[in-house]
């Protein structure tokens, strides 16, 4: 695999209440999905949670720094998070702006350290707006709450 694609979303039936998160990882003409779901939780800790999720699945699939990795997320939260906010969360020794612990810093931490071992471009896609992948990722997300809730 030289390169791949992921898609990710997570969400919650309330913020917070139960969430579920899923991706799907598109190489080479094939496609690995995952999800999964938790009986409470909030949007953004499913947003972290489907992103590192992913990420392990291609350490679990031996993906290196070789290979050029798109991460699709329609979370700004998480775009921006992994692409501006940690260095300066770390610099503030995780505290944010308005000098409060920074929320989900245990999320935080493992998606910088698994995305430090890969070649990643961070990429934001917009919700719910027909994106093929990522309109699988919310279904699967909607599939997963409702199973808590049965």
């Amino acid at each position: 695999m030289s390169t791949i694609e992921i898609f990710t979303d997570g969400g919650c039936s309330g913020n917070p209440g139960p969430g579920a998160w899923a991706y799907f990882i598109v190489a080479d003409g094939s496609e690995i999905s995952g999800s999964g779901s938790v009986n409470i939780s909030t949007n953004n800790r499913m947003e972290l949670t489907a992103v590192i999720e992913a990420l392990n699945k291609l350490e679990d699939l031996n993906v290196g720094k070789e290979t050029s990795i798109t991460v699709n997320t329609d979370s700004q939260y998480v775009k921006k998070g992994i692409t501006e906010w940690i260095p300066v969360w770390a610099k503030n020794s995780w505290l944010n702006s308005k000098k409060k612990p920074v929320k989900n810093k245990d999320l935080w931490l493992l998606l910088r350290e698994r995305a430090g071992k890969l070649n990643i471009k961070w990429n934001w896609v917009p919700g719910h707006a027909g994106v093929d992948y990522n309109e699988r990722c919310d279904k699967l997300v909607r599939l997963e709450i409702k199973k808590l809730k049965n």
